[in-house]
């Protein structure tokens, strides 16, 4: 049963700015495996705005914030992404389905959360 989906779309270069201002920016928002993952990429600001893009997704779809780092993005060895809450999970969703998408302009992602 389906019983939460968020969806966000981002500008690659607000969370650009928002890193050249704050440095601290990306500790705050990002885990260590997504920093790494992102730093060894070409385009490391699209890959950043698009793990943004999942946390706001996965935020909508629990309907509530929490912490930013408390939500991961990974990619299974298929490149297929995936994201894990770190926290406890509290949440009573079983199952999550991303997808991810980026341009060099903008970022969009959409989480789908089940439960059994």
């Amino acid at each position: 049963m389906i019983i939460g989906i968020g969806i966000d779309l981002i500008e690659v270069a607000r969370v650009r700015k928002a890193i050249e201002r704050n440095p601290r920016f990306v500790d705050r928002v990002f885990t260590e495996k997504e920093i790494a993952y992102s730093e060894g990429k070409k385009s490391r600001f699209e890959h950043l705005a698009a793990r943004f893009a999942v946390k706001e997704a996965f935020f909508k779809a629990i309907g509530q914030r929490i912490a930013w780092a408390d939500v991961e993005t990974t990619n299974l060895p298929s490149g297929q992404p995936q994201v894990a809450l770190l926290a406890e999970n509290t949440y009573s969703f079983t199952r999550s389905h991303v997808t991810i998408s980026h341009t060099a302009e903008y970022a969009t992602a959409m989480v789908v959360l089940e439960k059994d």
